[in-house]
């Protein structure tokens, strides 16, 4: 059997010129001429919301985007410029895009990309009628009410070489009255999250994100993040919000999943360390807050540790000194069993493995929440990378540093957390010097916005920044 070639996730947009074939049979030269105009005002606002040509066919245009808020609202941006440089033109030699915006994963070769994930922004721009932007169900769960977009659903469509149905939504574009109001207001709502790029020392790519103004809160990167994701989503996006509130948030995606690179040599402790190093010098801080969830307490310990000078204090939730390989002969025992049953089945369309987790992280989640986490971890990273990174989580070894913490720290945990024993949490507040603990009454190891625990963690927060 061959070796299944990488994927990874990116929103695709696919845009076509409607009845281009009898626009050059009327008119080739000034149908030309009218079209290299046109794409070269789709390439720059394509490049405009960072996203990337990968490839032109004639009169078609294929890119890609790291955000799915960008792809669309360069969609909209598309379609409201080209119909201003259509109003001069009689009706019969108006140049008329139909666009296609999809999230899936796809394959990269020389620059170009390709896959089903392309396949079905292909099949969406065919369904749109000229002038439209057709996007599929997962463009769809994480812009609508991201953007301030009305969307139409079109039903489900049964497209070519696409083994199930595509749910189809339409985004109703607002024309004549408002003028540009759609796109200055879609181009503040994407700025609102400065997703950003830097590079590790050993060259690995590493996604970050920065909103919000204040005192710096970094917040270290945990189990399976994805910065856009997790923005939209309802697991994440009201801890974002009100953290965001006050401060200058600082998140990132850890190597091997997210927007940071996939194909990657090196995932240890010592590399997730590094990935934050990059960052903070990166953005440029001196000083600033720390934050760390569930595995990204320990990496907040070490840094700590390292940079006490850097770090005015320390916020640990969920966390551990050891990982599961450290901890008892069974624990090893099923974190291994674990870690094969992640090969096996991570990448399935049966959220049936993945849900294990979910229900272990979020016991009390809705049915919405547990959805989404479901698809988060899918859509997050490959089954290798996934297995990859529990191993390295199950060999965390931080003890010995926990007495050497001199910053102010915070440790909270939830009392009936299934993930990360409570008894860990207690320990890292006994062992680290002064240290502040407050146990949690919730079973969740990520805090659900509807849970009692849920203000008194942000209560918590606010005094011990204050």
């Amino acid at each position: 059997m061959s070796e299944r070639l990488p994927r990874k996730l990116a929103a695709i947009l696919y845009a076509d010129v409607a009845g281009y074939s009898r626009l050059t049979g009327e008119d080739e030269d000034a149908t030309h001429r009218t079209l290299t105009q046109y794409l070269d005002l789709v390439s720059r606002t394509i490049g405009s919301y960072n996203g990337q040509v990968t490839h032109y066919a004639g009169d078609a245009v294929l890119a890609k985007f790291n955000a799915v808020a960008d792809a669309v609202s360069s969609a909209v941006d598309i379609q409201q410029r080209l119909s201003r440089m259509n109003e001069h033109l009689p009706d019969d030699r108006k140049v008329l895009f139909r666009i296609g915006v999809n999230l899936g994963d796809v394959i990269e070769d020389r620059g170009d990309i390709y896959g089903d994930g392309v396949n079905i922004a292909a099949r969406l721009e065919n369904l749109a009628k000229p002038g439209d932007i057709f996007i599929s169900e997962s463009v769809y769960h994480i812009v609508g009410n991201a953007l301030p977009c009305r969307y139409e659903y079109m039903g489900e469509h049964q497209v070519k070489n696409i083994e199930k149905p595509v749910r189809v939504y339409r985004v109703l574009l607002e024309k004549d009255v408002n003028g540009d109001a759609t796109i200055k207001t879609i181009a503040a709502s994407h700025d609102e999250q400065d997703i950003r790029f830097c590079t590790s020392s050993d060259g690995v790519g590493i996604a970050y994100a920065v909103v919000g103004e204040g005192l710096p809160l970094v917040k270290a990167a945990n189990w399976l993040n994805h910065l856009e994701f997790d923005w939209q989503s309802p697991i994440w996006r009201h801890m974002f919000a009100e953290l965001s509130r006050d401060h200058q948030l600082v998140r990132y995606d850890e190597r091997g999943n997210g927007l940071s690179d996939w194909e990657v040599d090196d995932i240890s402790f010592d590399a997730f360390l590094r990935d934050l190093e990059a960052v903070v010098d990166a953005i440029g801080l001196d000083r600033f807050a720390l934050f760390g969830i569930s595995q990204g307490c320990a990496v907040s310990i070490a840094y700590a540790v390292r940079y006490p000078e850097r770090v005015s204090q320390l916020i640990l939730y969920g966390g551990y000194a050891l990982g599961w390989a450290k901890r008892s002969k069974q624990e090893k025992e099923r974190g291994n069993a674990v870690v094969e049953l992640i090969r096996q089945g991570w990448g399935q369309d049966n959220p049936a493995f993945r849900q294990i987790f979910t229900s272990q992280m979020m016991p009390d989640a809705t049915a919405e929440q547990m959805q989404w986490f479901n698809e988060l971890q899918r859509n997050t990273t490959s089954p290798e990378n996934a297995a990859r990174l529990r191993l390295t989580v199950g060999e965390i070894d931080v003890v010995s540093l926990l007495p050497k913490v001199t910053t102010p720290t915070l440790v909270m945990h939830a009392r009936q957390d299934a993930v990360a024993p409570f008894d860990g949490g207690r320990k890292l507040a006994a062992m680290i010097p002064h240290a502040r603990f407050v146990p949690l009454e919730s079973a969740n190891h990520l805090l659900i916005e509807s849970e009692p625990a849920w203000p008194r963690f942000l209560a918590e927060i606010r005094n011990f920044l204050d």
